[in-house]
């Protein structure tokens, strides 16, 4: 008796390759930016304070003013990558990021701290969405949160070691040579520029800026992250000036924890989200955000301190990856410029928020009462992030 044949199983479909050569070309700029940007992050306002003083002090005017000038520069980018192409603009944002930087060391004066912030601002916006857009017209739409997180991965580096590295090279070898090797690294990044698309053709219809901020599907999402990217404008201008007596020397740890878990956090994100979705992630982000910042309240303690930045780190980084895959999901390609200009803006509106208002905060309650304040407020985002996950990740619509 003749054995039917068996049939020859479905070939395994094969998963498009990730890391092209234009992705990683990207990723010398990513390094560039990202590099000089959390370099000083810490850095300059401290090196403000002296010339406000006080819980508050100038420490976060100069934060502040360099993520509003960031939100103005976000919001300019996706007309000026339409007239000029993503190379003019990225490599003009990277210039405008680094070359200021080396005027800070003529004076410690507020209101030239202030100019010098809000000109770096503005290439970093420049650099946040210019870039963004041409990262996600790299990676293939099936592999994006892996592609994200891998992104992530890349600019979190230079922000696990540029942030302590930072705070502690003012502290041994003086102000001067932290704005110098980071408005280094970003000017370096530019020759990279030349090799990367100027323009990308994109399927479907553009979504603009306003038409975005209407879409329900774009904006719950952005809320949500916002929150949390306001507690990390406050780690990171903060909680060097509120730790004090045996938990000083914890600074620097934390700082390195924040960005590590973070990292880990978008990884572990993106791998889950392109296999189960990412909607599902932005709540618990968004509780172990509101965590770790309620852990915060314990400044005093060296190991609390620390284990609050790794939890919210961890959050966070779910957060950063989810909110954004969710939002590039939910329109088509044409429309990546505007969802990383939101999401940026979300960003560093956050940012910039939350490093002025706690500054206040801080002044009228001390710190552990701020950081309550704080954790408790990100609770209220609760709302928004229930609805968006029982939405699920259906194509934006407005309201």
């Amino acid at each position: 008796m003749t054995e039917t044949p068996k049939a020859a199983a479905p070939p395994l479909a094969v998963r498009p390759p990730l890391l092209t050569p234009p992705l990683l070309l990207r990723f010398v700029s990513v390094l560039g930016a990202s590099a000089c940007f959390h370099l000083l992050l810490s850095v300059v306002p401290t090196y403000a304070t002296p010339a406000g003083g006080g819980a508050g002090g100038a420490a976060g005017p100069a934060t502040g003013a360099l993520m509003l000038a960031t939100v103005a520069g976000e919001f300019a980018t996706p007309a000026l990558v339409d007239r000029y192409g993503y190379r003019a603009v990225l490599a003009v944002g990277l210039g405008l990021l680094g070359a200021p930087a080396l005027a800070l060391p003529l004076s410690r004066n507020l209101w030239w701290i202030v100019a010098v912030c809000l000109l770096r601002g503005l290439g970093y916006g420049f650099t946040l969405v210019a870039g963004g857009a041409l990262t996600a017209s790299l990676i293939p739409a099936e592999r994006r949160g892996e592609g994200l997180a891998v992104v992530g991965i890349v600019a979190g580096v230079p922000a696990l070691v540029a942030l302590p590295l930072g705070v502690w090279l003012a502290a041994h070898a003086g102000y001067g040579l932290v704005f110098t090797v980071g408005a280094a690294a970003a000017l370096a990044a530019i020759p990279s520029v030349a090799g990367l698309p100027g323009r990308v053709s994109a399927p479907g219809r553009g979504v603009g800026i306003a038409e975005g901020l209407r879409s329900v599907g774009l904006r719950r999402p952005a809320v949500v992250f916002a929150f949390a990217a306001m507690v990390s404008g406050i780690v990171v201008t903060f909680l060097p000036l509120a730790v004090y007596g045996a938990a000083a020397g914890s600074v620097a740890v934390a700082l390195f924890v924040q960005p590590a878990a973070a990292t880990a956090g978008r990884w572990l994100a993106g791998r889950l989200g392109d296999r189960r979705g990412s909607a599902g992630l932005v709540l618990p982000g968004l509780l172990l955000s509101a965590a770790g910042t309620l852990l915060m309240v314990l400044t005093a303690e060296p190991v609390a301190v620390v284990v609050a930045a790794g939890v919210f780190g961890t959050g966070f980084g779910v957060l950063q990856n989810a909110t954004i895959t969710v939002m590039y999901a939910r329109v088509p390609a044409a429309g990546h410029g505007t969802v990383s200009a939101l999401w940026n803006i979300a960003y560093d509106v956050g940012m910039g928020v939350g490093a002025v208002a706690f500054g206040w905060l801080a002044a009228a309650t001390g710190y552990p009462w701020a950081f309550a304040l704080t954790g408790v407020a990100m609770l209220t985002a609760v709302v928004p992030a229930l609805r968006d996950r029982r939405a699920g990740t259906t194509t934006a619509t407005t309201a």
